[in-house]
This record gives C-alpha cells, sequence and structure tokens, in this order.
C-alpha cells in the first residue's frame, strides 16, 4: 500500500520526469518482489522464503525513507521551522533540559547520542528476540506495528517541508559536549539524510513502534519490552538535544506510534473475526 501510494505522489506531484519515471519503475519492481515472497510464503517446502518475508521489510522501509527523498521541495520556506523553534526554546532553555543533560559532563550526552546511533538496530533485534524465544509466528503482528509506525511518518513528509533545527538554526541551543558517537551520526546524516521533511520524527516513531510491538507480541520477556521502551524515550530525547528534530517532530512521531499500536490491536481483532 505504501509503495502504490509513493507512486501516486510521483504521479500527481510537481516533479521533474525522470524523478516520476524513477519512482513508478522502482515502485513496480518492489511490488514484484513482494509477489514473489508472497508465493514463496505459501508454497511448500520454502523454509527459506519464509524466512526473508520476515526480513525483507525492514530493508524495504529504509528504501521506502530514501524514496521519499525524492519528493522533497527545490527550497524551503522555512515558515514551519520558525514556528516549532519557540517550542524548542521554551523546553532546551526555559525548562532548562539542555543544561540537566549536560550537568555531568560527557556522561548523558553519550548515551543519547549513542542511543540514537543504534535507532536502526532496533527492529532487527527485535525480530532476533521473537526468534530467540520461539515466537516467530507473531512477527506478522509485530511487523504491523512496526511498520504502520514509521510509514504513517514517511507518508506525511511531502506535505510539512522542512528541513532540522541543527541546520536551519546552526548553533543554537547545540550540544556543547562533543563525542564520537555525535561525530558519527552527523556523518551519517550527511550520507544517508533526506531533504524533504522532519515532521513527524520517524526516528522516534519507530523506536516507539518497535517497543509497543514486542511489548504486545512478547509480553511473556518484559525485559526486552522494556529495555526498547527506554531506548525509545533516549532516542526521543536525543533527537531534541541533538538538534536533529523539533519538539514537535518528537512529540508528532510518539503520536503515529500510538496510532500504529491502536491499528495494530484493530488488525488483531479484525484477523480473528
Amino acid at each position: 500500500m505504501y509503495f502504490v501510494y509513493a507512486s501516486v505522489l510521483a504521479a500527481v506531484l510537481p516533479l521533474s520526469t525522470g524523478i516520476r519515471e524513477r519512482a513508478i519503475l522502482v515502485n513496480l519492481s518492489i511490488l514484484a518482489v513482494y509477489a514473489f515472497v508472497i508465493y514463496g510464503d505459501r508454497a511448500p517446502g520454502r523454509e527459506v522464503l519464509r524466512v526473508a518475508r520476515d526480513w525483507i521489510p525492514l530493508a524495504m522501509a529504509l528504501l521506502a525513507y530514501q524514496e521519499m527523498g525524492w519528493f522533497a521541495p527545490r527550497e524551503h520556506s522555512f515558515t514551519l521551522e520558525r514556528r516549532w523553534i519557540v517550542v524548542d526554546r521554551l523546553v532546551l532553555r526555559n525548562w532548562h533540559l539542555h543544561a540537566a543533560i549536560e550537568r555531568f559532563g560527557a556522561v548523558a550526552p553519550t548515551i543519547l547520542e549513542m542511543s540514537y546511533m543504534l535507532v536502526y538496530s532496533l527492529a532487527p533485534f527485535a525480530l532476533a528476540m521473537l526468534y530467540a524465544y520461539g515466537a516467530r509466528k507473531r512477527i506478522d503482528r509485530f511487523l504491523v506495528i512496526f511498520l504502520f509506525g514509521v510509514l504513517l511518518s514517511y507518508v506525511q513528509f511531502p506535505f510539512w517541508p522542512s528541513e532540522p533545527p541543527r541546520t536551519v538554526f546552526p548553533g543554537e541551543d547545540a550540544p556543547t559536549v562533543q563525542t564520537i558517537f555525535r561525530r558519527f551520526n552527523w556523518l551519517m546524516l550527511g550520507g544517508l539524510g533526506i531533504h524533504t521533511s522532519v515532521f513527524p520524527s520517524a526516528h522516534v516513531s519507530g523506536a516507539f513502534s518497535v517497543a509497543f510491538g514486542v511489548m504486545r507480541t512478547l509480553p511473556e520477556r518484559r525485559w526486552v519490552g522494556r529495555f526498547l521502551l527506554v531506548m525509545a524515550i533516549l532516542i526521543a530525547t536525543a533527537t531534541v538535544y541533538g538538534r536533529y528534530h523539533y519538539v514537535v517532530d518528537a512529540l508528532a512521531g510518539f503520536a503515529m506510534s500510538v496510532l500504529a499500536l491502536s491499528l495494530g490491536r484493530w488488525m488483531d481483532r479484525w484477523s480473528r473475526a
């Protein structure tokens, strides 16, 4: 559904012909791959394809993110950013979040930047835990919540054109503690980041959706869900402290994860009806 949606966007948005054709061609290829995987999942004696089916959506989610970069506007007006930064100044300065994080030197900033760096490993870790605890049959339930969480953020990017605070307001409320993890994150964002939008934060929605998905599908192993929930909170804090996202981005990302959990529960009841 997401890649069909992206194809429709490519057809109706004012894009250059090359980008429009590329998006539609790539999405048709992806749909063909999914048709093959669905066939393999249903065919007898195709265990390898069934396992691949569990992991392919994680790679497709990364591709879906990069694809949204094709819909980036030629230039940003920074209208939204000027509104959102007001909330950031309130939280970081007036409520002293920035000072509280750096109160004990590099300890908290290091933990936050390291957590932000690990955001893409959370979903693979969750799948590995489901395998390790013999709950592979529940993977679909987990993937529904996780994918809803990240894709509900991605689909909105073209309609909220915005750039992160670290580039629009360089140096303002920026961390004064520089760590190797922060330098790595900047390097990653420089090579893999897109310039379509930062609202809602897919980092936050994805992290909380992983936590909610595991808490729902692996309730007997509470430590896994609790660990992932702590990671999600750290990542959400890191996005604001590190100036990767605005506060409203993080709040909207969390809202998308709550919506994803609700949709996952609804689909669960619908599938059992």
